[in-house]
């Protein structure tokens, strides 16, 4: 066993505090990664305080992930030792379903679906550990291969914001001269404005708060419009190609499905809780379409790894300590972090 440690809340209402836990040695096919840093995302919080109600304790979040290998497994072939690797939202899944041999293991339809990095249970019974900790040990088919091209530190949130917000615009083919509107401006609404610029795409930038403008013309919006001024979005109306709402919490679509084209398509990455009731009619009578996406596979999360190491994409981020934890959440809650917190995991020597 691997004696390893890292920081992990007890119940709903706990802090997040330091845990000391065993992780299995590497098997054949396992990959071991000493992690370097992790991205803190909005679901961590929502897990953490089992807003999900699903939540098994001790919790120890985390899933987005990188470091460096340490140790392979004698059959791996994918990596070796040194090099930069990194574990998104899920380390297994059945493998053998019509999802999974897609190449889309997130839907896997097997007996027990996917496994999440964290929050999970593992086939011997066990429950997982994510990346808020010194290390994982994951099976090589599930391990990303990292860009060293770019920020080492910034990257982390390519494999949660990146690839949830890529997926579905590849997915509904955004090109090259389409209008796409991005509602909502966090660590996701950073992430789909420059993935949607790097395709091509004319792009606006919707959100409630004039005081985020400056920002989301700064991540590269073309347009940016307050979504609670009438006069605005009526100019908008019946006008986009696809739009990505990344908002995390429950809200009104339907001011968002009247911009939409005929035939074009809103999709849901950020709330998982029901919405305001829908409007029908302005899907009716334009052929629109609702849709949701949930983050992506492991071949897409690599395809975005690599669109980003091309374009010189990364997320803007705030390195924090993960004595900070915490304080990153509550400042999380309050909107107070441009766009993602990273949590540098040389601080936890510092507990040890």
């Amino acid at each position: 066993m691997i004696k390893s440690i890292g920081y992990a809340a007890q119940d709903a209402t706990a802090l997040l505090k330091p845990l000391e836990f065993d992780r299995q040695e590497p098997t054949a096919h396992d990959v071991q990664i000493d992690i370097l840093y992790c991205g803190v995302c909005h679901s961590d919080l929502h897990q953490v305080r089992n807003e999900w109600h699903n939540t098994v304790y001790p919790c120890l979040p985390g899933h987005e992930i990188v470091g460096r290998v340490v140790k392979v497994g004698d059959r791996v072939t994918k990596f070796k030792t040194g090099d930069l690797a990194g574990v998104g939202c899920l380390i297994d899944s059945c493998q053998h379903c019509e999802p999974c041999k897609a190449g889309e293991e997130q839907y896997c339809e097997g007996e027990k679906g996917w496994i999440p990095t964290y929050n999970g249970l593992k086939p011997d019974g066990t429950h997982t550990y994510g990346g808020y900790s010194n290390t994982i040990v994951v099976q090589e088919n599930f391990v990303l291969k990292m860009p060293e091209n770019l920020d080492i530190r910034a990257i982390a949130p390519l494999l949660c914001a990146g690839i949830t917000t890529y997926s579905p615009m590849r997915h509904w083919g955004v090109k090259p001269g389409d209008k796409v509107g991005v509602v909502g401006f966090g660590g996701l609404g950073d992430m789909a404005i420059k993935l949607a610029k790097a395709m091509g795409a004319s792009v606006v930038g919707f959100t409630t708060s004039s005081e985020k403008a400056d920002d989301i013309s700064k991540s590269g919006a073309d347009e940016v419009v307050i979504s609670t001024d009438k006069e605005a979005m009526a100019k908008y109306a019946s006008s986009f190609d696809f739009i990505l709402s990344t908002i995390p919490t429950k809200h009104d679509v339907n001011p968002y499905i009247k911009l939409l084209k005929r035939d074009k398509t809103i999709v849901l990455v950020g709330a998982l809780e029901p919405l305001e009731p829908i409007d029908q009619s302005q899907v009716v009578f334009h052929r629109r379409s609702i849709s949701g996406s949930l983050i992506g596979g492991i071949a897409e999360t690599q395809e975005v790894l690599d669109f980003c190491a091309e374009h010189g994409i990364v997320s803007d981020v705030e390195v924090i300590p993960i004595q900070k934890i915490n304080q990153a959440f509550e400042r999380m809650l309050a909107g107070d972090v441009k766009y993602r917190f990273v949590i540098d995991m040389e601080s936890l020597k510092q507990t040890i």
